[in-house]
C-alpha cells in the first residue's frame, strides 16, 4: 500500500490560504463578476495516451488541474478570446 505524507496542520493551513488565493479570478470574466465566479467541477472518465498523461504527472501532485488548464487555455484560444 502506498505510503501517504504527513502534512503538518501548519503547512496544511498555508496551502490551504494559498489556494484560496484572494487576488485569483478568472482571467476569462468582466472584473466586477470574477468575484462571484467559481467553476462547477464535474467528475468524468478521461482516457488519455499514457505518455501525455505521464507527462502531466511527472511535475507532481496538482496534475489533473494542470490538465484542466491546459484544456481550459485551448478551449480559449478557439473562442478567439
Amino acid at each position: 500500500m502506498k505510503q501517504r505524507k504527513r502534512v503538518t496542520k501548519r503547512h496544511k493551513v498555508a496551502s490551504l490560504r494559498a489556494s484560496a488565493g484572494e487576488g485569483k479570478r478568472a482571467r476569462y470574466l468582466p472584473s466586477d463578476l470574477a468575484g462571484f465566479y467559481k467553476p462547477i467541477k464535474k467528475p468524468v472518465t478521461l482516457r488519455l495516451d499514457a505518455d501525455v498523461l505521464a507527462w502531466f504527472q511527472r511535475a507532481g501532485r496538482g496534475y489533473q488541474t494542470r490538465i484542466n488548464r491546459a484544456l481550459r487555455r485551448l478551449m480559449m484560444e478557439e473562442r478567439g478570446q
